[in-house]
């Protein structure tokens, strides 16, 4: 078990190295001069050479990424171009609304879908597997800012029923809290919910044919039990499986859904520095990304331990 972990970690270590040279790289393969772009068309020569300078453009990109480098090791992630502010300071700013939707849909997507698929796979064929199927087809097909804009304009204007935009943090109170986060937290969570209720239907149903699950009946075990201790216990993989690769999603989607309801997160600064083409903030806040979603999948491998011991060898 030690060494399965031990063996994942390191493999990750090249992944992030290759993340890490990938981001930094993205100064350098955006189209046209970033130097310019950032000058604006008034600027004169001698102002783009000095952003130039400033964004070590006039020296090797070896040399560059090196020095890069070794300062987000150090957890320094560069100063923003146009708010002279470090970049870990304005990721630390707005970092605790992007974490809590993000974790207020993790959990209500899983809540919500896996149950739905496992009822709609032990119902295949009937009214409630079709809705299951017809809501996952429906959840792919519709973009987020549709059900974002769709949702805020029935439940918040038309009802008034919760905020309509902005954030509360925590600490100002669980509820004020959560009554901000619930519209979004539904946004993100719609496609998401599709993606893993689908593959926990189609995981489950291969699952129900097994001759265990067919024995566990047979001797009377209760349906509740035989669906989710019996069946979803050796279907989990798949579907833990997609729930890790849906970080992605919710990663992307973040963006977009803090957009629709004004939500100040990591995703509205992204967002505001691709627009003022501040590069060293969409450096470290796509850096900060992508080392959460290495995390998560590294995290995945390791529950499959725990779920399927046979993965330790």
């Amino acid at each position: 078990m030690l060494a399965f972990i031990v063996r994942r970690i390191i493999t990750t270590i090249p992944v992030m190295g290759f993340v890490a040279l990938f981001v930094f790289s993205l100064l350098y393969i955006a189209p046209g001069d970033p130097a310019a772009v950032i000058a604006g068309d008034q600027a004169s020569p001698a102002d783009v050479e000095k952003i130039r300078a400033s964004l070590g453009l006039d020296r090797p990109y070896l040399i560059r990424f090196g020095e890069w480098f070794y300062h987000v090791l150090q957890g320094d992630l560069g100063t923003s171009i146009f708010t002279s502010l470090p970049v870990t300071q304005l990721i630390a700013q707005r970092i605790e609304p992007t974490v809590s939707l993000m974790l207020l849909t993790l959990v209500f997507a899983v809540v919500v879908a896996v149950p739905m698929g496992v009822i709609a796979a032990w119902k295949a064929g009937t009214w409630i597997d079709r809705c299951v199927v017809g809501f996952a087809v429906f959840g792919f097909s519709v973009p987020v800012f549709v059900v974002g804009y769709m949702l805020a304009y029935v439940f918040a204007l038309k009802l008034d029923w919760v905020p309509v935009q902005g954030y509360t943090p925590i600490s100002q109170g669980i509820w004020p809290w959560f009554k901000n986060l619930i519209l979004p937290s539904i946004t993100l969570g719609f496609v998401y919910i599709a993606l893993i209720a689908r593959i926990t239907r189609a995981t489950m149903l291969e699952v129900l044919q097994q001759d265990y699950v067919r024995t566990a009946s047979a001797k009377g075990v209760e349906q509740r039990n035989v669906l989710f201790v019996h069946a979803l216990k050796n279907a989990a993989v798949p579907v833990i499986t997609i729930i890790g690769i849906g970080v992605a999603l919710l990663i992307g989607g973040a963006v977009v859904t803090e957009s629709v309801f004004a939500i100040p997160g990591l995703g509205r600064l992204t967002l505001d520095a691709i627009l003022r083409r501040d590069y060293p903030v969409i450096q470290g806040v796509v850096l900060i990304f992508s080392f959460v979603y290495v995390l998560v999948n590294l995290l995945v491998d390791l529950i499959y331990t725990l779920v399927d011991p046979r993965i330790r060898y």
